[in-house]
């Protein structure tokens, strides 16, 4: 004889019924618990292996973004200097970063805007910042610009001045320069401590 589905089904709730009678409930209790506290161990490690991942693309994002951060200000400000004027342009950026006097990150520093009282408005640190329009990187300065800023960033190339945080070409003459102490005249530049 064929059965139904409704009778298949009240058969197998009466069938599902006699088992819980019959069954041992601390064994399924015990299973409960220790299925639940695994249960909640795989969220927990998901979770911390989540945040663990997600704070390492970020601190890796913030390290592409000072990278090209860093090459650009080699590329716009020493690109026509000999190596070892590039690498110090890299090493003053790297220096106002960690020196507490400017902003923390490389981004921060490259990009920093004060307010000038002669001129009356806010000036980048460094000349290149405050072009609109500038034409994008490229070519072998470029390259050897990226290849520069990541030596200096990854601290694979000697330091050369001192602890130096700013300078300036050999044609201008600013007022600050009086109250530093020079360094080295590299290239085009003139450096200070």
């Amino acid at each position: 004889m064929r059965r139904t589905l409704p009778e298949w089904l009240t058969d197998a709730r009466r069938a599902a019924r006699l088992a819980w009678y019959r069954a041992d409930r601390d064994a399924m209790a015990l299973a409960l618990i220790v299925g639940g506290v695994l249960l909640a161990l795989g969220f927990a490690m998901h979770s911390v292996f989540a945040r663990h991942e997600l704070a390492r693309e970020r601190a890796l994002e913030r390290q592409r973004a000072s990278l090209e951060c860093l090459a650009r200000n080699v590329y716009y400000e020493a690109r026509g200097e000999p190596l070892a004027g590039q690498y110090a342009v890299a090493e003053v950026t790297m220096n106002r970063t960690a020196s507490g006097r400017f902003p923390d990150t490389v981004c921060g520093v490259v990009h920093e805007k004060r307010w000038d009282e002669i001129r009356n408005r806010y000036v980048g640190a460094f000349a290149w910042t405050e072009f609109y329009a500038l034409p994008e990187p490229a070519g072998e300065a470029w390259e050897a610009a990226r290849k520069v800023a990541e030596d200096v960033y990854f601290r694979r190339a000697p330091t050369q001045l001192d602890g130096a945080t700013h300078f300036h070409a050999i044609y201008i003459r600013p007022s600050w320069a009086k109250q530093r102490k020079r360094v080295a005249r590299i290239g085009g530049h003139v450096f200070y401590r």
